[in-house]
């Protein structure tokens, strides 16, 4: 398993955010569509009724909320604070209808990079370009999920992959 931005590669399985578990709330992409996972969520998005595919509130790095992440830590293990994981939203937009909105939680502890986040969505507006294109780029992140082991890649090869996976300069 690895993340790279906002995305979670585990095996040839691609999430936004974290690998959910159990009834937690999570978005996986496949070949054939997006689809919501948990309790309150679940559902299936077939891609061609996807015109845009983006993630608000993905928390990014920055001194300040890194600073946050250790004080929230101290107060949950000591003083009984709140354990909920942060969240972010997936926005689906569909043909004729309003935006799906959905929940998948971060994976990123501290945030992601403005790079990273950056990149990330750059990529999921190159998935909904056309079938051929989501395929190839969904079927790239698979096989370098299925083929990685040892966890996340150094930050420099996380955006030279989301450079690559999104039809970009790999440098």
């Amino acid at each position: 398993m690895a993340m790279v931005g906002l995305f979670w590669i585990a095996e040839g399985d691609v999430y936004v955010g974290a690998k959910p578990s159990g009834l937690a709330a999570g978005v996986r992409l496949t070949p054939e569509g997006v689809v919501a996972l948990g309790d309150k969520q679940s559902a299936f998005y077939p891609w061609d009724e996807v015109r845009a595919l983006t993630v608000e509130d993905a928390p990014v790095k920055s001194l300040k909320r890194q600073v946050g992440v250790l004080v929230d830590m101290a107060l949950t293990v000591g003083l009984g604070g709140s354990d909920d994981a942060p969240a972010m939203t997936v926005r689906l937009a569909r043909p004729e209808s309003e935006e799906t909105e959905l929940t998948a939680y971060v994976a990123a502890a501290t945030g992601y990079s403005q790079t990273e986040h950056d990149l990330s969505l750059t990529l999921l507006t190159h998935m909904t370009k056309g079938e051929a294109t989501l395929r190839t780029t969904l079927a790239a992140m698979a096989e370098w999920g299925r083929a990685r082991e040892g966890g996340s890649p150094r930050a420099a090869d996380r955006e030279r992959l989301l450079r690559e996976w999104g039809g970009g300069d790999p440098a």
